[in-house]
Formats: C-alpha cells, sequence, structure tokens
C-alpha cells in the first residue's frame, strides 16, 4: 500500500503514552523506518513510535488507533493514567510545494516516508516539550515560595520536610528530562535526503522548538541553582547546630570538672 499522492486531507494524532516505548523486537513487514520506528497501520493509516513515550498516528480511525494502543499497551513504561493528545491536519496537495501554514494545516505535495518522518518528528517534539514544560512549571511553582520566603526574612522556611520533598522533586525532574529528547537534533532521514530539511526547519519553526528548549534549559537551570542553593543552606545550619551542640557538650564538661574540684576541695 504506497502513501497517498493524490489529494487528501489526513488527521495526524500526537499521543503522550508514558515515559518510554520499548520498539525493540517490534519486527513487522510493513515497516517504514526502524529509527523511529514507523509502518502502515489499519486500513490507510500510518503509526510512528518514539521511544521517549509519544506515537503519532496518521490517518487512523477511532477503532483503529485503540486497537494500536491495546498492542502497544505491555512496551510501555510508566504508562499515564490520562493519554494527551494533539490534532494537526495534514494536507496532501499534489500541485503545491510543501507548506506549513501558521496554525493551519501543514501541506505537502505527496505523504512520501520522509515527509512522514519529518512530520511526525517535529509533532512529537513539540508534544515532549509540552510535557516537559509542564513538569518543570509545576516545580518552579513549588520551589518560587521557598525563595520568596528566604529572600523575604532571610530565614529558611520552618518546614524543612516539606523543602526536602521539593528539591527532591526539582531532581527528579532534572533526572527524567536529561538526555531523554534532543530537541534541535535532525531526524535522521535528513543526512541521506537533505531535500526535505527545509520542511523540517518551516515545522520546527512554527511550534517554535528551538526557543521552547532554550527556554526550558534555563528554567532547569534555575531549579538546579535554587535546589543546590537550599541544600547548602540546610547543610550549614546542620553544621551550626552541630557545631553549637558540641560546644554545648564542652562547656558542660568544663562545669561537671569545676563542679568535681569544688566539691572535692569543700570536702578535703
Amino acid at each position: 500500500m504506497p502513501l497517498p499522492t493524490t489529494k487528501a486531507r489526513l488527521t495526524a494524532r500526537t499521543l503522550l503514552l508514558g515515559d518510554r516505548i520499548d520498539t525493540a523486537g517490534l519486527e513487522r513487514s510493513d515497516l517504514i523506518s526502524t529509527t523511529p520506528l514507523a509502518f502502515r497501520s489499519g486500513a490507510a493509516g500510518y503509526a510512528v513510535l518514539f521511544r521517549y513515550g509519544v506515537a503519532v498516528l496518521v490517518g487512523l480511525s477511532p477503532v483503529e488507533e485503540d486497537e494500536l494502543l491495546r498492542a502497544l499497551g505491555p512496551r510501555l513504561f510508566g504508562r499515564y493514567e490520562r493519554i494527551e493528545d494533539e490534532s494537526t491536519v495534514v494536507e496532501i496537495a499534489p500541485e503545491q510545494d510543501d507548506q506549513v501554514v501558521p496554525g493551519g494545516p501543514v501541506a505537502v505535495r505527496a505523504l512520501t516516508p520522509p515527509r512522514l518522518l519529518v512530520i511526525a518528528d517535529v509533532l512529537a517534539k513539540n508534544a515532549a516539550l509540552s510535557r516537559d514544560e509542564r513538569e518543570v512549571g509545576k516545580v518552579i511553582e513549588v520551589m518560587e515560595p521557598f525563595a520568596a520566603a528566604l529572600a523575604r526574612t532571610g530565614k529558611t522556611p520552618s518546614n524543612r520536610r516539606q523543602m526536602l520533598k521539593t528539591i527532591g522533586q526539582a531532581l527528579q525532574v532534572q533526572h527524567r528530562l536529561a538526555g531523554r529528547v534532543e530537541i534541535e537534533d535532525k531526524p535522521d532521514i535528513l543526512w541521506d535526503q537533505p531535500e526535505f530539511e527545509r520542511l523540517w526547519l518551516r515545522l520546527a519553526d512554527e511550534y517554535e522548538l528551538k526557543e521552547r528548549a532554550t527556554s526550558l534549559a534555563r528554567k532547569l537551570a534555575v531549579i538546579d541553582d535554587t535546589a543546590h542553593a537550599l541544600t547548602e543552606i540546610i547543610d550549614t545550619e546542620r553544621g551550626v547546630r552541630l557545631e553549637v551542640t558540641i560546644i554545648a557538650l564542652i562547656v558542660v564538661e568544663v562545669l561537671v570538672a569545676f563542679y568535681e574540684l569544688f566539691v572535692r576541695g569543700s570536702t578535703h
């Protein structure tokens, strides 16, 4: 079944399924690509699976989508309770050049394998970015009151357990995002067929991938700096308390020694 080359409008649904999809060992006779894993699905549709937990489904009916998702179930790790999805219209117009209409459909002359992979790459990265932006935003919202209280009073918040929990959340987000998706990396297909790079650049610009990735990196740096600052403050306060305890013990020991000397002196 060849990919569509006549005029048509297809819906591309981008689904956030989980933290990771295990695509190893999925050998099919209808493969379009192995990295990412892309294959024909349903009566006239296509599926592109990305290991960082995103699936892009093009031209599938709701029933066909459900069947595919059920089949993917055992291969999902960190599966989300609620699947988030976005829809994009792909317009096949043989008489036009490839173009991306701002806020409108993605128009291509034909849905060839390179075009399918380029479109899926950008849609998947957009979905992954949206997820990561939400996670980072939640951590910043939690950390902001601690930083504000520290700036206002010069003292660390009294709820140390919550502060430690927040630091843990920040470190967890950093760990999950580190190296998960290389947003600015071009898809592998462009190494062999660079003539489709212009389409990829237009799509990347439409979804502002570079700008959002830069903004996300800055926010992660803020989280890292804040977490380290709070950790150092906790360590410093713990060190001060330890020093005070040691000094108190020394004072007590000295007092006991003087007391013993006084008592013994008075008895003699």
